[in-house]
C-alpha cells in the first residue's frame, strides 16, 4: 500500500474517513496531505505525508507486527562515546549525530551537550518537527500581541494555522507578504524550528540541496542537520562553559527568550555528565 498527494481512488477515500476528514473524496490533496502528515506525527512516524504500509496499518486501527531492528554500531565522534546518551535520545538521532556533529563542528562534549539540550527541549524530547500554529484566539493574543492587538482580529485567525503563518511571518527573513503564502511554506521545521525563506535557502546552500523547492524535508529528512547548522551559524560561540549563564545565553540565541530555561538547564547538565 501507498498512497500519496495526487493519487485518486477508494483507498483515499476510507483513508480519509478514518482520519475524519470531510467530505471524505477520492482525492488525496493537500488537506489529506496535512492531515496524513499530523497523524504521523502523533504516532512517531515520519512526517512525510506518504502513507506506506505501516501508516496504512495505523490508520485503519489494524496491530502493526513490531520490528527488531539490527543493531547499530553508535560511533564517536572526536573520542565522545555516543552510546552513553542511549535511553537518554532516541537511537535514530543519535545515529545522526557524528555526520551532523562533524560537518558543523559541534564536536565536544560541552558543545554537544549545549546542542542536545536546545534540540531536545525545543521538539519535546525529539518527536516535534515541525511547528503547531493551531492557536485560540487567547494564544494568539498571548504569544503574538504585535500581530493580534485585538480580540475580533485574534478570533478572524484562531485554530487556521495556515493563515496565522502567512500573517506572523510575513514580509520578514525573506519571506513575501501574507498573500504570498510563504508565511506557511516556510514555517519552523526540525529540532531547532528552522524559520524563513532566507534561512530555508541558506540551508540548502550549506549542504547542497534545493531545500526551498521541497521545505518539507527539514522535518522529514533534515530535523537534525538542519538544527545543527542554525546552532553552528549563530550560537556555537555562546557554548562557553557548563554554567547556567551560558545555557540561559545560547537558550536567549536559539528562543529569542529564556522560555523553558530550568528544563533545558536540566537537560544540559545530563548530557554534559554522560558525555564529558
Amino acid at each position: 500500500m501507498l498512497l500519496k498527494r495526487g493519487d485518486n481512488n477508494e483507498n483515499v477515500k476510507l483513508m480519509q474517513e478514518k482520519l475524519g476528514i470531510t467530505p471524505a473524496v477520492t482525492n488525496f490533496g493537500p488537506k489529506t496531505e496535512e492531515a496524513v502528515k499530523a497523524f504521523q506525527l502523533k504516532h512517531g512516524l515520519t512526517p512525510d505525508g506518504i502513507v506506506g504500509p505501516k501508516t496504512w496499518e495505523m490508520i485503519m486501527g489494524k496491530p502493526v507486527a513490531p520490528t527488531t531492528p539490527s543493531p547499530t554500531p553508535i560511533a564517536s565522534v572526536g573520542g565522545l562515546k555516543l552510546d552513553k546518551l542511549k535511553g537518554h535520545i532516541p537511537d535514530v538521532v543519535i545515529a545522526q549525530i557524528p555526520d551532523t556533529a562533524a560537518k558543523f563542528k559541534i564536536d565536544t562534549p560541552l558543545k554537544l551537550a549545549h546542542f542536545l539540550a536546545q534540540c531536545g527541549h525545543e521538539s519535546g524530547g525529539f518527536k516535534v518537527t515541525q511547528e503547531n500554529l493551531n492557536y485560540s484566539a487567547k494564544g494568539l493574543m498571548g504569544i503574538f500581541k504585535k500581530y493580534f492587538p485585538t480580540d475580533v482580529k485574534a478570533k478572524d485567525y484562531e485554530r487556521k494555522p495556515e493563515k496565522i503563518a502567512n500573517l506572523v511571518y510575513g514580509n520578514r527573513m525573506g519571506n513575501g507578504p501574507e498573500s504570498s503564502g510563504e508565511g506557511y511554506k516556510f514555517r519552523g521545521r526540525g529540532y531547532i524550528q528552522l524559520t524563513g525563506k532566507d534561512n530555508y535557502t541558506a540551508f540548502g546552500k550549506a549542504i547542497g540541496e534545493d531545500i526551498v523547492s521541497n521545505p518539507d524535508l527539514v522535518a522529514s529528512k533534515y530535523p537534525l542537520l538542519s538544527a545543527a547548522w542554525f546552532f553552528s551559524k549563530n550560537c556555537l560561540g555562546r557554548c562557553t562553559d557548563a554554567s547556567d549563564a551560558a545555557v540561559t545565553s545560547v537558550t536567549k540565541c536559539v528562543n529569542g527568550g529564556t522560555i523553558g530555561l530550568p528544563d533545558r538547564i536540566k537537560h544540559f547538565k545530563e548530557y554534559y555528565h554522560l558525555l564529558a
